[in-house]
């Protein structure tokens, strides 16, 4: 057989190795992983959760690269090119970097299917293997315990903010995915949970394999005001810390948790109060409650799930006045719609619903039609939805990226436009270069 040659090529040849794409299942992937003889000679730290694990990445990485260390970070999904999920001291991984490691899995595999994620989570895994490094970060994806990255047995582990999302893998409870996020931990080995209201089944998994559990409250912890914020952990205390670049008030729960997780692993990998301060002051994660000034004010964030999107909806809330708020949505057809339009129909005067390209996604008529029962059903409990009492104003597009070239038109210069609801909404719209938006009215 011929391999690809270019990056493109071996994505779209992972597309058909396996005949469904999320297999719930290790042993094939830990095959491969022993025949390609993948191990790291660095710290390595796992990062789990439903919401807030990219954001606990971006700044366990640029904390860690302020210190002065050499960082590598599979961090996923990308928003436009996939070389996002792949960067080594901070930079992409180039597309031409990868090939060998796409060929080396294809040659290890043999008569043993992958799925597309298996595949390039285990190529991405070998390139930040190969390179010289003193920290690997890896993010898991949407599970745990028969994740990808779960082969590797990391030296520190982090979980995050846990909710009921992919709830038809995961189970339908939050102890239930607990369960789940908790199989990334190892015996005698730290594991921080940064969700302040953990599900016991995190406690229960660690007591069992007897993995040294860090718990928010009671072994670390973080107070602030207005102007500055500090942590205390076990043994380590910042103070006067600055609040992290990225927005949004669930960031400090993301910071104090990458902060424990520094303090658990000072023996290998110490760090300094400056490397904090100037890690989370440089800390950038496209998407993640990113504000974009212009005329209107453009505000995106991957948020897909009720838990994410109603942290969204306060950091909007905290945002100040805007006359008129226009919404760009495009989801998956198996979240809770009706759960995560709940927490914005009250903020959102101008619904654009929009097609997005996975199979698996709800077409434009479909949110239309979950728009309109959630605006009716904040009617009838009482809440005064700005649409009340009127026509929801609501249109269908063919693409994120239409859909928010109308919201511009329609936008006042003082209004603002958010774009939400799926990694392919945001990045749809981020796929020609980051909109500057002016507002028709500006004009002359």
């Amino acid at each position: 057989m011929t391999h690809p040659t270019t990056l493109a090529g071996w994505l779209a040849h992972c597309e058909h190795l396996h005949p469904v794409t999320i297999d719930m299942t290790l042993d094939r992937v830990a095959a491969v992983h022993a025949r390609l003889a993948l191990r790291f000679t660095v710290p390595v730290v796992s990062v789990a959760g439903t919401n807030g694990k990219g954001s606990s990445c971006a700044m366990l990485e640029a904390i860690a690269l302020q210190a002065g260390y050499r960082v590598g970070l599979y961090i996923k999904p990308h928003l436009v090119h996939f070389e996002e999920r792949c960067r080594i001291n901070g930079d992409l991984a180039t597309a031409e970097s990868l090939l060998p490691h796409f060929a080396a899995v294809e040659a290890a595999r043999g008569e043993i299917t992958l799925t597309w994620f298996e595949f390039t989570t285990l190529a991405v895994m070998r390139a930040l293997a190969a390179a010289p490094l003193d920290l690997v970060i890896l993010e898991v994806g949407m599970g745990g315990r028969l994740d990808a990255v779960n082969t590797v047995d990391a030296d520190c582990a982090l979980i995050t903010c846990i909710a009921l999302d992919h709830t038809e893998y995961l189970g339908d409870t939050r102890e239930a995915i607990g369960r789940e996020k908790a199989g990334i931990m190892r015996p005698g080995r730290p594991v921080v949970v940064s969700d302040p209201e953990p599900p016991a089944s995190l406690q229960a998994r660690a007591d069992a394999l007897g993995a040294d559990l860090w718990q928010l409250g009671r072994d670390f912890n973080f107070q602030g005001d207005k102007q500055q914020w500090a942590w205390r952990g076990r043994h380590q205390r910042f103070n006067s810390l600055a609040y992290p670049a990225l927005r949004g008030a669930n960031q400090l729960l993301n910071a104090a948790g990458v902060l424990a997780v520094f303090e658990a692993l000072r023996e290998q990998l110490p760090i300094n109060a400056q490397a904090v301060r100037n890690g989370l002051a440089m800390v950038e994660l496209p998407g993640r409650f990113q504000i974009i000034p212009g005329q209107p004010t453009l505000v995106l964030d991957v948020a897909h799930n009720p838990q994410s999107v109603a942290a969204l909806a306060n950091n909007l809330d905290q945002m100040g006045y805007f006359p008129v708020t226009h919404a760009v949505l495009g989801a998956m057809r198996d979240k809770d719609l009706a759960g995560l339009l709940a927490h914005l129909v009250p903020l959102v005067d101008h619904w654009y619903l929009s097609d997005l390209p996975p199979a698996r996604a709800a077409s434009a008529g479909e949110l239309e039609t979950a728009v309109l029962a959630a605006v009716q059903a904040a009617a009838g409990a009482g809440a005064q939805a700005p649409s009340a009492g009127r026509r929801t104003p609501t249109s269908r597009h063919a693409s994120p990226d239409a859909a928010l070239r109308a919201a511009a038109a329609a936008a006042d210069p003082a209004d603002r436009i958010v774009v939400f609801g799926s990694f392919y909404t945001v990045g749809g719209v981020l796929e020609h270069g980051l909109p500057r938006l002016s507002a028709p009215h500006l004009g002359p």
